[in-house]
């Protein structure tokens, strides 16, 4: 996340980024390339390997903790230089991303997987977009939006040692996240409504990256239902009776549904994201703007159980892969009745 200044127990905390439109044109959502094979059953692992040469565990279904760190492994490698927006690094990231859709049934929503920001003054910069079409003929015309941000700061002024930001927590664990969830689908098709899985560039930088495909996306004059986005979810709070919180809390009726699918209390109220406004520092605040529909993230990053936020010491070797496999399989359930329900249950306040 892009910096906020505060004071407690002297540390920092988060904020975020938008910029302006490529003329890649949109695939029709009926008809969408790039879908293919068939589902595979639901306890079914399959090992393949990926363009950079990662093996992945494909878990249908159930993500396992080495699932989540083969991915967050490559995602925080210094080989990737901390993801700096316009880097050679976080091209790498794209390329493994769009990897990750390819190999699980995942279209591009636009004609390339890659969302091009115009004029991004600091080299070429992107988002990665893919889709799911919906299952029912109705319900296919509603989008949900999954996303998180992929981008990080980069290198910084470490110590002599380290000056890589890898950015595990910050956001390579919302990534990671996502490209779960977007393997689930990808294998199981059980979407009623379409989804655009959407890996934000430049959210660092003043949410660029999604402030350029909100802005896109509403002049395609898409059935948005509602954006759900995943922002540093690698390690568990600290005494609470909930796994996540959601910003903008008290403004929809997100938490309620969510918990409903969930069966469990998965997602609560954190006081400091409303002191300190965490719902317009992210990527769900432009879906806002542009949409008014609920648009609202999810996290476990509570002001006191990370202290790494953007420092060199944000590494995968902080991160809870338990705990990260658990939101994944808890949050499916929850994703699914959010997708699948036949009316708009979601609602602003």
């Amino acid at each position: 996340m892009k910096y906020i200044s505060i004071v407690l127990l002297s540390t920092l905390i988060l904020s975020c980024g938008g910029a302006k439109v490529d003329q890649s044109t949109v695939l029709n959502p009926t008809n969408p390339k790039g879908v293919k094979g068939s589902v595979l059953p639901e306890t079914t692992v399959v090992e393949t390997e990926d363009k950079v040469g990662v093996t992945a565990s494909k878990l249908k279904g159930n993500t396992l903790p080495e699932d989540v760190e083969k991915i967050m492994t490559f995602l925080t490698s210094d080989k990737l230089q901390g993801r700096d927006t316009g880097g050679e690094g976080i091209a790498m990231a794209a390329d493994y991303i769009q990897n990750v859709f390819e190999n699980n049934d995942i279209a591009p929503y636009f004609l390339s997987y890659r969302d091009t920001l115009e004029n991004y003054s600091d080299g070429v910069a992107y988002n990665v977009v893919g889709f799911l079409p919906g299952t029912d003929d109705k319900l296919k015309n509603e989008f949900v939006l999954i996303g998180a941000h992929y981008d990080h700061i980069g290198l910084i002024s470490g110590d002599s040692n380290d000056k890589i930001a890898n950015g595990a927590n910050d956001n390579a664990s919302g990534t990671t996240t996502v490209l779960e969830f977007a393997k689930y689908f990808g294998k199981h098709k059980n979407n009623k409504r379409s989804i655009i899985f959407a890996l934000f560039t430049a959210e660092e930088k003043g949410l660029v990256g999604s402030k350029h495909l909100a802005k896109k996306l509403k002049t395609e004059n898409i059935d948005l239902y509602a954006m759900l986005n995943f922002e540093m979810v690698g390690v568990p709070m600290v005494d609470k009776d909930h796994s996540l919180y959601l910003t903008g809390y008290e403004l929809s009726n997100l938490a309620e549904v969510s918990n409903g699918y969930a069966h469990k209390n998965l997602v609560g109220f954190l006081p400091k994201a409303k002191e300190f406004n965490l719902f317009r520092r992210s990527d769900n605040a432009p879906f806002h703007d542009e949409f008014n529909v609920p648009s609202q993230t999810y996290s476990s990053f509570d002001f006191t159980n990370f202290g790494e936020y953007h420092k060199v010491g944000d590494e995968a070797s902080l991160m809870d892969y338990e705990f990260m496999a658990t939101i994944v399989n808890e949050s499916v359930p929850m994703l699914k009745g959010i997708i699948n329900s036949p009316v708009k249950e979601v609602k602003y306040n």
